[in-house]
């Protein structure tokens, strides 16, 4: 989006537009949402437990959930960025945005949904694409608040999200597929929402909190050195205050054991559903909003999620200003997310990953990387990315041309 000098892509499609070298603060966000992506790739490819030991690996530990998490988080600032950074748009223009806004979303959640189809039933991935576009929906309304209501919303959203999450879980209907289809929408559409919003793998609503976050930081002076500092130390703050709290709530107030009493649960069992996550948040005892279980998004997972988040932004904000030539692989994946990620999905509907894991997310990393690299020396911005960047631009000029023709009469 770079019909003024002020906005930026947001999010999958990368903070920079064009194909004009981004300035260093600006790659920062994009090698940060390269890093998630790779974390994305590691949890789609690479097992979750290790057969020999039965104990969780070094992939599921560390990257699952706090890779959705930034990238909603970039999300929302790429939003901001987009929107008027520190100057929120009103008027004509925030209508604009709101707009383009839309048509990136049905856009993203096309392919997304085409994807689905061209996806195998037992697919390894779960494709966050038809997730990210009603991410972008849900965004709309709060396009044009200052970064103070927006880190009051989400904190609003972090309490409502896990607990409709889980009050609703026995009342929507059932988890059916693990990609969303345009057959499924049409003959589902009531799980098709339900799983998009609360129920499904990458659900919108709890993660609403970090894509708020992000909005919020957006709206902030992300070039100075003393917010990206302090990024770094709200970030480890929370993530040690929610470790800290959830422990201290389970096992202080009796949570640990009163879920052994109400879901049936022997202590061996519940002890690998902490680490590896069930497979839907039990709804026996509110106790289990207090875990920080990767993918059930809970309270405290949520603001753990979050500050790795913050850590990986600020990290990458501050390295950026005197080693951003370091950070180009990861910068240029940042720049081409969507392009690479759906190529990944498309790789994955072909080729299962099951009998050597560790080769094929080399061969997936290692081919994006280098492509990234190629692609943005020789044409700047991604296929998928220039798609997008041209379709939103005429949206707004068009919605702009209207406005100013409309208030003119």
């Amino acid at each position: 989006m770079s019909w003024t000098s002020r906005t930026e892509e947001p999010a999958l499609t990368g903070a920079t537009g064009g194909a004009c070298r981004p300035s260093r603060w600006l790659a920062g966000i994009d090698a940060a949402r390269g890093l998630a992506l790779i974390g994305l790739i590691s949890m789609q490819i690479l097992p979750e437990y290790d057969d020999a030991t039965q104990e969780s690996t070094w992939s599921h530990l560390f990257s699952s959930g706090d890779a959705v998490a930034l990238f909603a988080l970039l999300a929302g600032v790429g939003l901001a960025l987009s929107s008027g950074g520190r100057f929120p748009h009103t008027g004509r223009w925030l209508a604009a945005d709101r707009m383009g806004v839309v048509m990136r979303a049905v856009l993203i959640a096309v392919v997304g949904l085409g994807i689905g189809a061209l996806m195998p039933a037992d697919a390894p991935a779960d494709n966050l694409l038809i997730y990210y576009g009603v991410f972008l929906l849900l965004a709309i309304p709060f396009l044009h608040l200052s970064a103070t209501a927006l880190f009051v919303c989400a904190a609003i959203s972090w309490i409502v999200g896990p607990l409709l999450m889980q009050g609703l879980a026995e009342i929507l209907p059932a988890y059916t597929f693990s990609n969303p289809t345009f057959a499924n929408g049409v003959e589902e559409p009531a799980g098709t929402i339900s799983q998009l919003l609360l129920t499904g793998t990458y659900s919108v609503l709890p993660y609403l909190t970090c894509l708020l976050v992000g909005l919020g930081l957006g709206r902030m002076h992300l070039r100075d050195t003393g917010i990206q500092g302090r990024l770094l130390t709200v970030g480890a703050g929370l993530v040690l205050f929610a470790q800290t709290t959830s422990a201290f709530v389970s096992y202080a107030f009796g949570g640990y054991d009163r879920s052994l009493t109400t879901g049936g649960m022997g202590q061996d069992e519940l002890a690998e559903v902490l680490v590896r996550g069930p497979d839907s948040l039990p709804t026996d005892t509110t106790w289990w909003l207090a875990i920080t279980t990767p993918h059930t998004n809970p309270l405290w997972e949520i603001a753990a999620s979050l500050g790795v988040g913050l850590l990986v932004l600020g990290s990458f904000l501050l390295v950026s200003q005197q080693f951003g030539a370091w950070l180009l692989p990861l910068s240029a994946m940042g720049a081409m997310t969507l392009t690479l990620f759906t190529a990944h999905l498309v790789a994955l509907s072909f080729q299962a990953p099951y009998d050597q894991p560790y080769l094929w997310y080399v061969i997936h990393l290692v081919v994006a990387a280098l492509l990234a690299v190629a692609w943005q020396r020789a044409l700047g911005q991604g296929p998928l990315e220039r798609v997008l960047s041209t379709s939103v631009e005429t949206t707004r000029r068009t919605v702009l041309h209207r406005l100013h023709w409309l208030h003119r009469m």
